[in-house]
């Protein structure tokens, strides 16, 4: 604000001249000058509240604009008119009487639902047995992988705090959909992405460092307020589950290129596995 850069201008002015008017021996002039500078601090001081509240709310609009869409994306108002640029479907032929995964994992002891939502509620499952060490192998499957294409490893903090989540955008219009230790300002990371992202939060990256490859294994939790019925039983939304991430801190101008790269990365590992998979536009 000008106005204010005006007024501290003046009031250091004054100070200059505090100083030597009581060199000079005019006392009397000085506390005058004294005087002047306490009205311009309280002046100041309301101009800087007014400022921060103003540069306050002018980051909240901010924070509520999203991001601008490439021009690639195709135009539409739903998830029917995405455009699928690959799809990889190995044939599956279901015997007769196929049951769903979740009586699956019930009938073997993989995952016990019901045990989960004993001590902590739905959508939080308990893994035993071979179904825990299957959990156990993928993530390391994932990370040795990720390791071996030159990711970094790291095992970041899995709650982060209000500048972190910001940093993400997870903040502020997305706060219901994490959990929040209210007593410590925390929350509960909905991915590694998060944290792993706020490594370089405020950090000036040289351009020789590109490209920074990261991965980490976490628990990620979300709220999935809302999500009930058919189609989210047995391990479709869950409120806690375990990922692998990989992100890539790279030079603007060759960041499609490098999510090309990703895309194939993860592409292969699916396929390795026979799993199906499908990539949307």
């Amino acid at each position: 604000m000008r106005e204010l850069v005006e007024l501290e201008a003046e009031s250091n002015q004054l100070a200059r001249q505090i100083g030597q008017l009581m060199q000079s021996g005019k006392k009397e002039e000085a506390e005058e000058a004294k005087t002047q500078t306490v009205v311009l601090k309280d002046q100041i001081a309301g101009l800087k509240v007014q400022m921060e509240q103003s540069e306050q709310e002018l980051q909240a609009v901010l924070y509520q604009l999203p991001n601008t869409p490439h021009d690639s994306v195709p135009h539409g108002y739903g998830m029917e008119e995405n455009e699928t640029i690959h799809e990889n479907a190995p044939e599956v032929k279901l015997y007769e009487g196929a049951v769903p995964h979740w009586d699956l994992c019930s009938k073997y002891n993989l995952i016990d639902f019901e045990l989960g939502n004993k001590i902590t509620g739905a959508g939080f499952p308990v893994y035993r047995g071979k179904g825990a060490r299957l959990q156990r192998a993928l993530i390391n499957y994932f990370l040795e992988k990720a390791i071996a294409a030159g990711f970094e490893e790291f095992e970041p903090p899995i709650m982060v705090n209000e500048d972190s989540g910001r940093g993400t955008g997870q903040l502020p219009d997305k706060e219901g959909q994490m959990y929040f230790a209210e007593r410590d300002n925390l929350y509960m990371i909905p991915t590694a992405e998060v944290p792993l992202t706020n490594l370089y939060r405020d950090v000036i990256v040289q351009e020789s460092q590109f490209p920074i490859k990261m991965t980490a294994y976490t628990p990620c939790f979300r709220r999935e307020a809302g999500s009930y019925g058919k189609d989210v039983r047995g391990l479709n939304r869950l409120h806690q589950f375990d990922k692998v991430e990989i992100v890539i801190i790279e030079h603007p101008e060759k960041s499609y290129a490098r999510l090309e790269e990703m895309k194939n990365y993860v592409a292969g590992l699916i396929e390795e596995l026979g799993l199906p998979y499908r990539i949307l536009k």
